[in-house]
């Protein structure tokens, strides 16, 4: 059964707990101080009051935490009644290894508003499957921190966080792709040919995925959600270039399931990948097994800015067509 968690409201508590890295990877000298205090500055002016896991400040050589810190901040989180929402401090590289140690039933008696990105990825198809907890794909706290150009995001997550509305999707005409946690002068804006529609059709189905690269790490295991009737987001970060982005779309599709996948939703590439338009539609007409589902890609989410929101979980409808292409998430099920 799939369950919507209640919107946030004005006066809500959002708890931030580090599924992968941790809080000194992002607070480190003046630049950190300066993404932290804004991150939390601008929650508080969306009207909602901020705390931190017990165990957020833990930190290895890996800039990450044990285990089962990382685990009882998540279940204090879904636990007090205090608590809204939770948002992960940043991404990183093992919050699968979170999943056998997680209290499902605790999360299921507790249905939350959760929301991240990037190997967060694995942490929220896992909820989906085992709870059938709709969780959203879109910004950490430490993105509330981004100086400039992050108005976009940040609005796209107040749409999905706030109300019940369906989530609509509109192209930027722009978008960002720099460390600008490391530095935040000087950040031009890159034009952009807006969303590129592969492989024309409509479809409906049930979103799944966003970083490829995380989510194949749950294959095989009781953490992968359906594919069947699923519309599979996929992206991935400037270390994959195109033969590696086919590879891991192939290892998706071939899973069980995967010959129901109803549509692919590819967001945009990061210029150090070196992936071209041309590349990607040479290599989408090459997979017999996308024969005849819609494909666009070039879309506002994954490792580029702006980053959209929309829910794991959740139902998609899409229009993928030359003239216009359109993406909407209904979220129908709030009032069943």
């Amino acid at each position: 059964m799939t369950v919507y968690p209640a919107p946030l409201t004005p006066g809500s508590t959002v708890r931030v707990v580090t599924p992968s890295l941790s809080l000194p990877f992002v607070v480190d000298g003046t630049t950190g101080d300066y993404l932290a205090q804004l991150a939390t500055r601008r929650l508080n002016k969306l009207g909602l009051t901020v705390t931190f896991g017990e165990h957020v400040n833990e930190s290895d050589e890996f800039f990450t935490s044990e285990v089962q810190s990382r685990v009882r901040d998540i279940h204090a989180a879904f636990a007090d009644p205090e608590v809204d929402g939770i948002m992960s401090v940043i991404g990183g590289f093992n919050s699968n290894e979170l999943l056998p140690f997680l209290d499902y039933d605790l999360i299921a008696a507790n249905p939350k508003f959760l929301c991240g990105h990037s190997d967060v990825t694995a942490l929220q198809n896992a909820l989906y499957a085992r709870t059938g907890l709709v969780t959203y794909s879109g910004p950490h706290w430490s993105t509330f921190g981004m100086r400039d150009h992050s108005e976009l995001t940040r609005q796209s997550f107040a749409n999905a966080a706030f109300t019940t509305e369906p989530i609509v999707w509109e192209a930027s005409p722009w978008y960002t792709d720099d460390d600008w946690y490391v530095e935040q002068d000087n950040r031009p804006t890159l034009e952009t040919t807006g969303w590129w529609p592969i492989r024309e059709g409509r479809a409906t189905g049930t979103a799944v995925g966003s970083n490829l690269s995380i989510f194949t790490l749950l294959h095989g295991t009781d953490y992968i959600p359906d594919l069947d009737g699923a519309v599979l987001f996929a992206e991935v970060t400037m270390n994959s270039d195109i033969t590696e982005f086919r590879r891991r779309l192939m290892s998706v599709i071939q899973q069980p399931g995967g010959e129901g996948i109803r549509a692919v939703v590819i967001g945009r590439f990061q210029t150090g990948s070196g992936v071209t338009r041309e590349e990607l539609e040479s290599t989408i007409d090459s997979i017999p097994l996308l024969e005849g589902i819609p494909v666009v890609a070039n879309v506002d989410f994954g490792h580029t800015n702006p980053l959209l929101t929309f829910p794991v979980g959740g139902d998609v409808e899409l229009n993928v067509a030359q003239n216009e292409t359109t993406i909407c998430f209904p979220r129908e099920l709030y009032d069943r």
